[in-house]
């Protein structure tokens, strides 16, 4: 069975606009979508490209920061996609695999809406901090082109 094309617009959408569109959409019975940023001022890789080097990466649980931050270093070596990561899971969840939003329910390091889009990264989505980091590269690489892009929308916007 094919996956549903609505529900992969859905998940393309960021976090903050599904809470509320999705309410009214779902009412008004429509479907969600959202054109991807069109910034991306240092290339970042290619979302199947990052979800391959992952695969390829330690399969060891990143439980703690350190190891995510590791992980997340080695599938960005360009210094400034990396720093843009950092500094969106810093805010987003202080690299707590765990955090959880108790207004939105996102959760993890990079606040996926609703955590479980993360499963397509890793049935361990929950608990293992590398897959987060896999999927939020892979998230912020097709949403917005490139972690920095991601950053430079959540500067301007103060969520992504």
């Amino acid at each position: 069975m094919p996956f549903p094309a609505a529900a992969l617009r859905l998940a393309l959408v960021p976090k903050q606009v599904l809470t509320g569109a999705a309410l009214v959409g779902s009412a008004a019975g429509m479907a969600l979508t959202a054109a991807p940023a069109s910034h991306a001022a240092t290339p970042a890789p290619q979302a199947a490209t990052v979800m391959s080097a992952a695969k390829s990466a330690s399969t060891a649980k990143a439980a703690d920061p350190a190891s995510a931050k590791a992980l997340a270093k080695k599938l960005l070596p360009d210094a400034r996609q990396f720093a843009a990561f950092d500094r969106i899971v810093s805010h987003e969840s202080g690299w707590n695999p765990h955090a959880t939003n108790a207004s939105s329910g996102a959760y993890g390091l990079v606040q996926a809406l609703p955590g479980s889009k993360m499963a397509s990264a890793g049935a361990d989505w929950h608990e293992n901090a590398g897959t987060q980091v896999k999927w939020g590269i892979q998230y912020m690489t097709e949403r917005y082109g490139s972690p920095a892009a991601a950053w430079d929308f959540w500067q301007a916007h103060h969520w992504y």
